[in-house]
C-alpha cells in the first residue's frame, strides 16, 4: 500500500457503512454524481450524516437531505419558472468537468428564453453532455421545481438501481416534460 493510500485511510472520518444500509446507498449515489471527485462526495456524505444525526430512521427522507447537501455543487433544484437559473445550474455542473454546453442560442440574451421551456433546455443539455460521455438526470420534486444532477453515461444502470432503492423518481434529462 502506498503512502497516499495510507494517508487517505487515516483521513476518513466515518466507518464503512454496511453494504446494504441506507448510508451505503447514499454514499454510492454521492460517488456516482461526483464522478472522479471522491473528495466532494466525502464532504457531502459527512454533511449528510450530520444532517440526519437527530432524525429517527423512519423520519429520514433521503432525497430531501441529499438535495440539501449537493445543491449547486453536484446537483440543483430550481423553480420551474426560472429558466435562467436552470441554465446557470446546468452550466455550473458542466463546468466541474470543463464542459461547455452549446444552448443553440445565447442564454444571456433576454429573447433566448421567449420560446424556451424547461423540457427543451433539459433536452439540449442532455444531448450536448452525451457527446462527452455524461448524462443529465432529473428527479421528481414535491414542489413546482426542477431538480437534477450529472453522471458518467456508463453509470446509468447503477444509478437507476440506487434511485429505485432510495425511492427517487429519476428520469433522463431528455425525458423531462
Amino acid at each position: 500500500m502506498s503512502s497516499f493510500d495510507d494517508d487517505f485511510d487515516a483521513e476518513r472520518d466515518f466507518d464503512d457503512p454496511a453494504e446494504d444500509s441506507l448510508e451505503a446507498r447514499v454514499w454510492q449515489l454521492l460517488l456516482l454524481i461526483n464522478p472522479g471527485d471522491e473528495e466532494t462526495a466525502l464532504q457531502q456524505f459527512t454533511d449528510y450524516r450530520e444532517a440526519v444525526v437527530d432524525l429517527a430512521v423512519d423520519e429520514i427522507e433521503p432525497m430531501d437531505v441529499i438535495a440539501r447537501v449537493i445543491d449547486w455543487r453536484s446537483g440543483f433544484i430550481v423553480d420551474a419558472h426560472d429558466l435562467r437559473s436552470l441554465v446557470q445550474a446546468i452550466n455550473e455542473l458542466s463546468s466541474r468537468w470543463n464542459l461547455s454546453i452549446d444552448w443553440d442560442g445565447d442564454p444571456d440574451d433576454d429573447e433566448f428564453f421567449d420560446d424556451m421551456d424547461a423540457a427543451a433546455l433539459f433536452s439540449t443539455a442532455y444531448d450536448r453532455l452525451a457527446e462527452f460521455g455524461y448524462t443529465l438526470w432529473a428527479w421528481e420534486t414535491d414542489g413546482d421545481s426542477y431538480a437534477g444532477w450529472m453522471t458518467l453515461t456508463r453509470d446509468a444502470e447503477p444509478l437507476r438501481e440506487l434511485a429505485t432503492t432510495l425511492g427517487i423518481n429519476l428520469r433522463l434529462g431528455s425525458e423531462v416534460s
